[in-house]
This record gives C-alpha cells, structure tokens and sequence, in this order.
C-alpha cells in the first residue's frame, strides 16, 4: 500500500480507545497522529495503557490542541451524547467512524427517548451510515459518517437479519438472551463493576430496557419490511471480554442454518459452523474481529437454538470501526485484522 492515511482518535484514553491503538499499530496503511482525552490531556498513551508505552506516539492532548492539517480520518471513542459535540467540530473532508450510540438511531426522536436529551446534530444524523458492514457496505463506500453498532446489537442482528430478510423465521417469536464481559460497561469506575460485585456471580440488568433494544427495533423491522419487537435481556458476566447471545427461533433449524451459511460464505469476519456444531464459545474469538454462529435444532419441531459469539472491544466495537474505515477508504476490508483470536 502506497498511501498512508492520517488518523486522530478522538477519545483514546477508555477500552475502545486502547483497542483501535493496538489494532491501529500493526495496520498499514493507518498512521496515528492526534490522540484525545481530556482529563488525561497531557500524557503518554503509555501512562493510561502501560501495555502500549512500547508503540511511538502523540502525546493525549485536548481537542482543541489537535491540528486537523493534513487529518484523513478519525475514530471518535468518546461516551454517548459527548460524540454529538465533538464530530461537528471536525472538518467536513475527514472521514468519521463514531464508536458512541450518538448516530445509530436514524430517528431522532428515538434517540432522544432512549439516550435522554436533545440530540444536538441533526443534520449530522441524517447522513450517517450504520456501522454494519455486513449489511451496509456499499452506503459506507462514500460516506463522510459512519456510527458504530452497539456490541449486543451487532452479535444478534449479523445472524437475525438474514433469516428474516429471507423468511425463514417468524418475526414475533424472537428471544435474545445475551451475556457480556465487564469490558462493556466501560472503564468509568463504579461500584458495579468492582471486583468483589461482578466476581462469582451473573447480573441480569436493564431487563426490557437496555438502550440496544433500539437498534434491534430499527434493524430488524427493517429486515422483515414490518415492525418486529424482540425479548432482549443482557446479563454481565465475570469475564474482561467478549459477548455470547442465545437467541431463540421459530422455524426449521436446517433452513435457518442452510439461509446463514449461504449468506456469509464470503464474508471475512462471519464464521457459520457445521450445523448441529459444538456451540462457539467467547475465548474462541478474544482478541478478533471475528463473529462465530452455530445453529441448533430445538427439541420442540419447527424451532431452532442460535449461538452467536463476538469480543466486544473488536466485533462488537474498535475492530468493526476498523473494518469501516477500510471501506470507506477504499482498501482491502481485512486490512489490519486478520490476526487469530488469543486463546487460551
């Protein structure tokens, strides 16, 4: 690759920040030269994230301080509704990928029910491309603003809107059970997330109210041509990393396995088992931008077990944000992530 594309990460001192440095550093064709966050403005990447103090570069600065003179792209990995703020302030030739929730509702009255307050760029709302490229690849081809998925989003809708889109399943019996490492919580500290409060234990939370709720509202009704309401409830798990999505279906299995692998064989990152496969587990992916699906057959007839499993930071986040930058760059999709998962 010829051309070297410069990178600000906007935001760069929490999880998703740490990620995109490290996936960024062993990408080709991405150079960082601007890196924010405010209350760590003034440090080295490597006092926030020692793992990184190896890696040459830019000092955390303000967002004021950064210099957008020759700045190809950014990444903005700031909290949801502080993202609103920050992306019109950037220069209308960059390219955007916004990790927060702040452009993946294409209503914005949604938005505002299920985030609270008045968003703040609507304009900018308008013309953003959600972040599945699976699904939205060539939108993404030539846009300016790509909003990333939510993680929990991203694991149920890469098997769930094939089947729907082709039928194969019925559209008002969908139950998602969904489990997460405390990764996506954020590295803000509170007393949830407290060794001694997550260790030991599973905690089921924001039952039937968990803001993603939204996006599987608009996708997936998207998908069938007709509104479709899920039963989604996530659950926090002892684990860093990754997330594992149950999700319960009427229809035939074998179709719904058959619909899925045909859909994703060629697709880089969608990884479809042998149907009635060991199911994936979470370590399988940790550290990838892979997403692994398995179907199963449920004991009662005409119902079917899907098993979906993703790492939250990568997938479900830094390394999907990656994968949309590539298209909207026009370089090799996998550029930069075709690394295998960690294990053990």
């Amino acid at each position: 690759m010829t051309k070297t594309y410069k990178t600000a990460i906007l935001g760069a001192s929490g999880y998703t920040g740490a990620e995109l440095v490290r996936l960024i550093h062993t990408h080709p064709a991405l150079e960082i030269v601007a890196m924010t966050a405010d209350r760590k403005a003034g440090m080295s990447m490597g006092e926030v994230f020692p793992h990184l103090a190896h890696i040459p570069l830019p000092a955390l600065t303000t967002l004021d301080e950064v210099d957008w003179e020759g700045v190809d792209l950014a990444f903005c990995a700031m909290p949801h509704a502080a993202a609103q703020a920050v992306i019109v302030r950037v220069p209308e030739r960059v390219k955007v990928v916004d990790l927060s929730a702040d452009f993946r509702l294409r209503d914005v009255a949604t938005f505002e029910k299920w985030y609270g307050g008045k968003h703040l760029s609507p304009e900018l709302q308008k013309i953003a491309v959600y972040g599945a490229p699976e699904f939205y690849r060539e939108e993404m081809r030539t846009a300016r603003l790509i909003a990333g998925t939510g993680c929990f989003a991203i694991n149920a809708l890469l098997p769930l809107v094939p089947l729907l889109e082709a039928g194969v399943i019925d559209p008002d019996h969908i139950v998602i059970d969904s489990k997460t490492g405390v990764t996506g919580a954020g590295r803000a500290p509170s007393e949830r997330k407290l060794y001694s409060e997550i260790t030991e234990g599973i905690d089921a939370y924001n039952v039937a109210k968990h803001r993603h709720t939204a996006e599987f509202d608009q996708e997936l009704s998207k998908a069938a041509g007709r509104p479709v309401v899920v039963s989604f409830t996530p659950h926090l798990i002892p684990a860093n990393r990754g997330i594992l999505a149950t999700i319960y279906v009427h229809g035939e299995a074998a179709k719904v396995h058959e619909t899925l692998a045909a859909r994703y064989a060629g697709e880089p990152f969608v990884d479809v088992l042998p149907f009635g496969a060991d199911a994936p587990q979470t370590r399988h992916v940790r550290g990838s931008n892979l997403n692994r699906i398995a179907v199963f057959a449920d004991r009662q007839p005409g119902r079917a077990i899907i098993v979906s499993v993703l790492d939250n930071l990568v997938k479900g986040a830094s390394g999907q944000a990656i994968q949309c930058a590539n298209i909207a760059l026009g370089l090799p999709e996998a550029t930069g992530l075709e690394a295998a998962p960690l294990f053990p």
